[in-house]
């Protein structure tokens, strides 16, 4: 009698094998089909499908027998034992962390709880062989009394080796993470983007995974020949694409985090690229070079404007050359997102940027094509911003270099959502002397 009770029982619609399907169709339909267990071939050509007892009917039989399969056997059976479902076996990360982290901690002799469940971890990023969690879990005081043994059964829950817990981003200036090693030996890490090696230490520097468009889209682009100064280069996330794919000539990298500034040549050369990058360690409001670039990277959220002045001062006086501004741009709820007259076209500028901009900087024709321009802008928000900057820039050119400059918005590019109702763009400005 025990050995019976510890059966698992479920209740089974059974019929013939070739009413499976529509059995299946009717059962989901319905909400009826329990997903949690598998369709059983019986003996003499039927089939069992588990279904959700409590809420079958006699009439779902019914529409069973006489409309979704006439002449069918409909008949219920139990399944002593059934077979979970492929749904079933399969365990979510939260799940299985859940799952052991409660385990061994009920076999210290504590006792599990709502609150203790409500302070695992809801969000992660994983390095390699280290995860690194989010800041609000394991608040707990409880949790203190169970480490050091905590993290590896975490860290064997995750399949990793190393566990780290991400904290508010510095207010220092050059946004250092405050990231706390749980455990490993050390936080280096190595991700591999578009053919591109990035290696850096967690716990000293950011990695944000939602860039990979834009580092996908500055690979794109032909700057063969060209010199490049990318004002906020890290760890190398856009330094990198531009020598590596895009086939800059020469980048001068500025940098003021000595962490980011240490990653940053390592991976120069571990990507071969080394003799065509010169760093720039410190401040690069103080930067003395000027007359020098092609292009200019201004990749720093959630404003770049601080740079805006050197960057006019680095570009070429004779020619000019494009600035690529990053920023976080306020949309508001409630306005409707695509301004009037967007076409098909302009949908295809958007899913296209590096072939629109080389077609728009390879149009000799001067003058303000603003308007044009600007209806691959999905957000109005977005064009009042970008028409502001280009007003200041151009300004800024003027003061700089004492001549008048034109300037031209070639592209505004969504890079992701950074937050509610809050976009990081990139705008592409082409700049010009009048000569």
């Amino acid at each position: 009698m025990d050995r019976e009770r510890d059966q698992s029982v479920v209740v089974a619609v059974v019929t013939e094998l070739r009413f499976t399907q529509r059995y299946r169709d009717y059962l989901e339909k319905q909400k009826l089909l329990d997903k949690l267990h598998r369709v059983e071939k019986l003996r003499e050509g039927t089939v069992a499908l588990p279904v959700l007892a409590e809420s079958l009917s006699e009439q779902h039989l019914q529409e069973l027998r006489n409309r979704v399969a006439p002449g069918s056997t409909c008949v219920l059976t139990q399944l002593l034992d059934p077979l979970p479902s492929k749904k079933a076996r399969v365990c979510s990360p939260a799940q299985r962390l859940c799952r052991e982290v409660r385990h061994w901690v009920e076999d210290r002799g504590v006792t599990w709880s709502a609150e203790l469940e409500a302070d695992l971890p809801r969000s992660w990023q994983r390095h390699g062989d280290l995860m690194l969690l989010g800041e609000d879990c394991f608040q707990g005081t409880q949790w203190k009394s169970l480490q050091p043994g905590l993290w590896e059964t975490v860290a064997s829950a995750f399949g990793v080796q190393r566990l780290a817990k991400r904290g508010r981003v510095l207010p220092d200036g050059i946004r250092t993470p405050s990231v706390t090693l749980l455990l490993g030996d050390h936080g280096w890490v190595e991700h591999v983007d578009n053919g591109i090696r990035y290696k850096f230490d967690v716990t000293q520097c950011m990695f944000s995974f939602g860039n990979i468009t834009e580092k996908l889209r500055v690979a794109s682009l032909s700057c063969a020949g060209e010199v490049l100064v990318d004002l906020y280069a890290g760890i190398g996330y856009f330094t990198l694409p531009f020598l590596v794919h895009a086939g800059a000539a020469f980048v001068h990298a500025c940098e003021w985090n000595p962490h980011a500034v240490v990653a940053l040549r390592n991976n120069l050369e571990i990507n071969g690229v080394a003799d065509r990058c010169q760093i720039h360690f410190g401040d690069n409001r103080k930067l003395t070079l000027s007359n020098t670039a092609d292009r200019v990277n201004l990749g720093l959220i959630p404003s770049s404007e601080e740079g805006w002045p050197i960057a006019c001062q680095v570009l070429r006086r004779d020619v000019g050359g494009i600035l690529h501004i990053h920023q976080n741009v306020e949309s508001f709820s409630g306005k409707n997102p695509q301004p009037p007259g967007s076409s098909n076209t302009e949908k295809e500028h958007l899913l296209h940027p590096q072939r629109s901009i080389a077609d728009e900087q390879g149009n000799g024709t001067t003058g303000d094509f603003r308007g044009e321009m600007l209806s691959s802008a999905s957000k109005p928000e977005w064009k009042r911003w970008a028409e502001s900057a280009e007003t200041r820039i151009s300004s800024l050119l003027h003061q700089v270099h004492g001549t008048p400059w034109r300037t031209r918005i070639l592209h505004i590019h969504a890079v992701k959502s950074y937050a509610p109702h809050v976009d990081h763009v990139v705008l592409d400005l082409e700049c010009r002397p009048v000569l």
